[in-house]
């Protein structure tokens, strides 16, 4: 008896330490943000990619406008994609806005949060994420309505009364707007957003809604962010 009691604690010992463990790993795994800016619904910015192929691999970076500039239209207009390749001696660039941000605020953490800028036809940019693609992805190239995936460590806050739209995939995987672009429609504007599925040519299956937010929404990359483009260039991530 004495025996199986001690059998007992000792299992018990065990499975708290367990659970201790993993409580700790746990607390260290979620980041720790370090920059966070609000106010951003509605706010213009651009980006610019660009990368170098290295074998079969290629590694793209994306620097955007955010925190800098609202992307001066007269510059941003000027910009060529030829400029940005020469100047980096690149093997793709892409211009890639302007943008609109939908979320209210953004908390950055780890390499996602960095002092590396560069000026693109006078327009800085910070660095804000990195994209590695395969040789498939590359032969394929990135179709809209297929994620991809984006090195970066964020979370996207949409607070509660404020709108979000949403794409639902035939697999039930829901993306959450993250900045609609003037890319596909010159004129598109946040009060487009709610009806924005008359506009789309969503592949069978796909599904599109709007609806207001009753609480917060985060939308934590914490390492990776799965994002996609509609065939608008209206981007979204996964929830």
């Amino acid at each position: 008896m004495a025996h199986s009691t001690l059998a007992v604690k000792t299992n018990r010992l065990a499975l708290a330490s367990l659970g201790l463990y993993m409580g700790i790993n746990l607390a260290y795994s979620q980041p720790v943000y370090e920059k966070s800016i609000s106010k951003l619904r509605n706010q213009r910015y651009c980006e610019v990619l660009y990368g170098k192929r290295d074998w079969l691999s290629l590694e793209i970076k994306v620097f955007n406008t955010q925190g800098l500039n609202l992307c001066p239209e007269e510059q941003w207009k000027a910009l060529t994609k030829e400029s940005v390749l020469k100047a980096n001696n690149a093997s793709f660039a892409l211009l890639n806005g302007p943008r609109y941000w939908v979320m209210d605020e953004i908390q950055a953490a780890g390499n996602t949060v960095n002092d590396v800028e560069q000026s693109f036809g006078g327009i800085e940019m910070h660095l804000r994420a990195v994209i590695k693609l395969g040789l498939l992805k590359q032969l394929i190239g990135s179709k809209h309505y297929t994620a991809n995936e984006i090195t970066r460590t964020t979370n996207f806050i949409y607070r509660a009364g404020s709108a979000v739209y949403e794409l639902t995939s035939p697999g039930g995987e829901v993306y959450v707007m993250q900045s609609y672009s003037q890319i596909g429609n010159p004129t598109l504007s946040m009060k487009d957003l709610p009806t924005l599925e008359q506009q789309l040519k969503m592949p069978d299956g796909w599904t599109y809604k709007s609806r207001v937010l009753d609480q917060d929404l985060s939308l934590v990359a914490n390492g990776i962010a799965y994002v996609l483009q509609d065939n608008l260039f209206n981007s979204y991530q996964r929830r």
